[in-house]
């Protein structure tokens, strides 16, 4: 009877784990993942009698080529399928190598540039379509550990930088000369998010962004706040406590420019209608994360966007489900700190009562930083996927509509903390804290001389048992 009753315990909690791993996904998002990354109808009919084969590339430029689609070419979702197909596994190559962590790394909207910041106080613009040449070099101001964000203005002009003090710095990447040393040979002019009531000491910024019209800037930091910037006027022109903890990340959800998403230590995602800030309650609250929001990236429609967590996961959301208060007390997982202990075992089954997400994606670990995830190009991809760095060394891809994973690199020997996804080639660019900048592709000679080998590894070069002090 002991081995009936032992048995039955094993069965019900491997029922209960596959319950736990069970991938669901709302219906609309799936179909208009689907809708913007598969073959269109008149392409599925040109292309293959049999519906249920899958679409080669081969097939789908000869039915092009042959004027079997009605001569308009590909569609968007039929170039975006193509792409989707060709995902950047190959490599790495390297782009640069620094003697401190590279911390942050960003594509230009064209993809012309790529801009990384590193701990200390260094940030490299490098040109994509001229050999990965340094474009910029430059020595920032001001900065209290390292570069904890970076942002380029859409116009591709000016970066904004910031890091764990209260100033935003702005530098123009496009003048002629190739050093810009803070207030040195440039100006790095400076954006003050500080008041009187304010110390500046305490005062760090975890996340910068443009508005899409390049006219504000809006942060997120260590005193729970959400500021926006306006430019043209040089002031801060909204402040907004928004949350009971660090904010980690926030962002503009459109190009309108009216509403933001926010991500903290709380546990809680926020939406702000910025029309209806009366009292600084936010338009909504979305829950089912178990511990702090580590980054948000909006898929731009102003209705879904992803957040990272330290609770091990990255959770799809849809703000029309959100609540106008929390309904029930956020579930935290207690008595561990992600900069310097392992993630608790048990604490991949905990579910919150309450989890309003479409759909949650599991296997990439956020330890010792605030980590960074996104979808892959709505041009190359149709956001087929969610792309994150994770402290495993490793890059992991998911499907959206799936949640597998789909492909996971692995060569560095640090965590990588940002990744980015060119807009519309199949390059992916690793920022990691072994020092390395390093380039994927989608095709490449695996006999290539220049590419990075096992013997070109090294650790971190700055050794810091308890992960990242200060990215709480």
């Amino acid at each position: 009877m002991r081995g009936v009753r032992r048995g039955a315990r094993g069965e019900a909690s491997r029922k209960a784990d596959r319950e736990l791993d069970r991938f669901a996904m709302a219906n609309e998002v799936f179909h208009i993942t689907r809708a913007r990354s598969e073959p269109c109808h008149r392409t599925r009919g040109a292309a293959s009698a049999r519906r249920r084969r899958p679409f080669s590339t081969f097939g789908l430029v000869s039915a092009r080529e042959s004027g079997r689609t009605g001569g308009a070419g590909f569609s968007p979702a039929d170039r975006a399928y193509v792409g989707s197909r060709h995902i950047p596994t190959k490599g790495p190559w390297g782009v640069d190598e620094v003697d401190s962590e590279a911390y942050v790394s960003q594509f230009s909207a064209d993809g012309s540039l790529l801009v990384a910041g590193f701990r200390g106080s260094r940030i490299r613009v490098y040109n994509a379509d001229r050999g990965w040449r340094i474009h910029k070099d430059i020595s920032c101001r001001s900065l209290q550990w390292t570069v904890s964000d970076i942002a380029l203005s859409p116009d591709q002009q000016f970066l904004a930088y910031a890091s764990l003090s209260p100033i935003v710095h702005i530098v123009n990447v496009q003048s002629s000369g190739k050093e810009s040393h803070a207030n040195v040979n440039e100006i790095h002019e400076g954006l003050d998010f500080t008041g009187d009531e304010h110390d500046d000491e305490d005062f760090g910024i975890f996340s910068v962004k443009f508005s899409k019209d390049g006219k504000e800037v809006v942060i997120g930091n260590n005193e729970r706040s959400i500021y926006v910037y306006d430019l043209a006027a040089n002031k801060v022109s909204v402040r907004i406590r928004a949350h009971t903890a660090d904010v980690n990340a926030v962002t503009f959800a459109d190009e309108s420019g009216n509403v933001l998403y926010s991500g903290s230590d709380d546990s809680l995602c926020k939406v702000w209608d910025r029309r209806c800030l009366a009292g600084e309650k936010s338009a909504g609250i979305l829950t089912g994360h178990l511990d702090g929001v580590t980054f948000i990236d909006s898929r731009g429609d102003g209705r879904y966007f992803i957040s990272n967590c330290k609770d091990q996961r990255i959770k799809l959301w849809d703000i029309r489900k959100m609540s106008s208060v929390v309904r029930v007390r956020p579930v935290r997982i207690v008595d561990w700190d992600y900069r310097w202990m392992p993630f608790p075992s048990e604490a991949h089954h905990f579910k919150h009562p309450n989890d309003q997400s479409l759909a949650t994606y599991r296997g990439h670990s956020v330890l010792q930083t605030l980590i960074r995830c996104y979808f892959s190009p709505m041009h190359s991809t149709g956001q087929r996927y969610i792309y994150t760095g994770s402290s495993d060394k490793s890059v992991h891809i998911y499907d959206v509509v799936s949640g597998k994973t789909v492909e996971r690199l692995s060569w560095h020997s640090s965590v990588i903390r940002d990744c980015t996804w060119h807009p519309c080639y199949p390059t992916l660019i690793t920022s990691s804290w072994d020092g390395y900048v390093a380039r994927w592709e989608a095709s490449g000679d695996d006999d290539d001389p220049s590419m990075l080998v096992a013997d070109d590894q090294r650790a971190s070069p700055y050794f810091q048992p308890y992960g990242d002090p200060f990215m709480m």
